[in-house]
């Protein structure tokens, strides 16, 4: 999955993910049993997000989580009227980020539900596009990973200011699980395709480590491939 938006240039550029035949983007990792997410429910659980014969045997064990695979979207698991906050460890610093489930429910319910899951845990972070975004969510490193399944879109009220956590995709309602987080102020310079569902809060010193991290030109002969390991190691999910 990639996101196309308008560039610097005024052209279309592909940033969010790049979708394969089945699906457009997915993070994981192995997460501990100690590990706990939304409510203190045990990472590797996701209680009410995905019924058991929704998660296939076996997914979620050692090397099997690069391409864990959910056979449903999640259920709806969190209160919209609550508040939301993602801590994203990262190998360059770690990201806070309050996530918006009174805009994009749906899309909140997503992220909080994989997070709990420990899907993004150990994923990396696969480009980087200076002055644009950061995008990570695919487990496989290649722009075409995902969960398994894809969702709607949801309507975009906010715009994609500089912090903005938006959805990656590769069309209308395409979602997974590939974010990106924008780099710069791209109002009126990206059209409003990628369902807006967070904004960094703190640690924007680990996002300006990861924008600075050197790349290149990858399969698509895009300038957007980091050219050292850039990891997401754990996402945890606070609620108030």
């Amino acid at each position: 999955m990639r996101v196309r938006g308008v560039g610097l240039a005024l052209i279309l550029l592909s940033v969010l993910v790049g979708c394969g035949d089945e699906e457009a983007a997915s993070l994981s990792a192995p997460s501990g049993p100690e590990a706990t997410g939304v409510g203190g429910t045990p990472q590797g659980n996701a209680g009410g997000c995905w019924t058991d014969q929704q998660r296939p045997p076996g997914n979620g064990e050692g090397s099997e989580m690069a391409t864990k695979q959910y056979d449903a979207p999640p259920a709806m698991a969190i209160d919209p009227a609550k508040r939301y906050t993602a801590t994203m460890e990262t190998n360059k610093g770690t990201i806070e980020a309050a996530l918006f489930p009174g805009d994009a429910p749906q899309t909140v319910n997503n992220f909080v539900c994989l997070a709990r899951d420990g899907y993004f845990d150990g994923t990396p972070f696969h480009r980087i596009v200076s002055g644009f975004v950061v995008q990570g969510g695919d487990p496989t490193g290649t722009g075409t990973g995902g969960p398994g399944y894809r969702f709607a879109d949801e309507p975009i009220a906010r715009e994609y200011e500089k912090g903005t956590l938006a959805m990656a995709n590769s069309g209308p309602n395409t979602n997974g699980s590939q974010f990106f987080i924008v780099l710069e102020d791209l109002r009126g310079k990206l059209p409003k395709n990628y369902t807006i569902f967070g904004k960094v809060t703190g640690g924007q010193e680990a996002v300006d480590a990861l924008a600075a991290v050197p790349t290149r030109r990858g399969p698509s002969g895009e300038q957007s491939q980091p050219t050292e390991s850039v990891t997401l190691e754990r996402v945890t999910i606070d609620e108030a």
